[in-house]
């Protein structure tokens, strides 16, 4: 077994991504020989990982899982609104295609996100996209501003923002018509520990509509 070679971050360049590349795929072939003509005959993973772009959060590692096993979508603060078509196609395609049964929103605490939207300070074009997260503030500043300590302030902020994640997913077409089909589809929350490396369950899950006011829910669609 090839000894996997361990680089600083500032030690990486251009070159060294491709030979790590190939030091992996000589190290994987030599575990499994057929490794990637398995992972080249399709994917079929039970879940849908919506998780924040921040590097030091990946998916199949903090879930030891293999590639094949996680469908990822990743965004600056795992924000999730009904407008964002990219978030959408992705779901999309991971219920009604790939039939996920688990759709998970990952945020981690220490997030830059969620701390530049608690500021005032202009950040660029990003500030438009933090405003969701702004808004998350305004549904739940009855709690938070009570809360004298910026970081736990923020940790806060960061659990709401994955809850009002959760529920607006539940609240999306794409949700609601798998649950109407009867097929079996759970939506979770969490939140990832930097320091700790453990995910925080924030029970939340949802697998039905019944926790949605009226309002929000949608009638079985009409076939035609």
């Amino acid at each position: 077994m090839c000894a996997k070679i361990e680089h600083h971050t500032n030690e990486i360049t251009y070159e060294s991504l491709l030979q790590g590349n190939k030091d992996w795929v000589a190290e994987t072939l030599l575990e499994d020989p057929a490794y990637f003509d398995k992972l080249a005959a399709g994917q079929k993973p039970p879940i849908l990982w919506i998780g924040c772009s921040d590097s030091r959060v990946p998916a199949n590692q903090i879930t030891n899982t293999n590639p094949g096993d996680i469908f990822v979508h990743r965004n600056i603060a795992n924000v999730v609104v009904h407008t964002d078509m990219n978030l959408l196609s992705v779901l999309d395609y991971a219920v009604n295609i790939l039939e996920v049964e688990h759709v998970i929103i990952c945020g981690h605490y220490g997030c830059g996100g969620v701390e530049a939207a608690l500021s005032n300070k202009q950040h660029g074009i990003i500030d438009n996209w933090l405003r969701n997260i702004k808004d998350t503030y305004r549904l739940h500043y009855h709690e938070l501003d009570i809360i004298s300590d910026h970081k736990k302030r923020v940790e806060r902020l960061t659990e709401l923002n994955v809850i009002e994640g959760v529920f607006n997913l539940t609240k999306s077409s794409i949700i609601q018509n798998r649950w109407s089909s009867g097929k079996k589809l759970g939506v979770h929350g969490w939140v990832y520990s930097l320091n700790s490396g453990l995910i925080k369950d924030l029970n939340v899950s949802c697998e039905a509509n019944n926790h949605l006011g009226n309002v929000f829910k949608m009638d079985e669609p009409v076939i035609k």
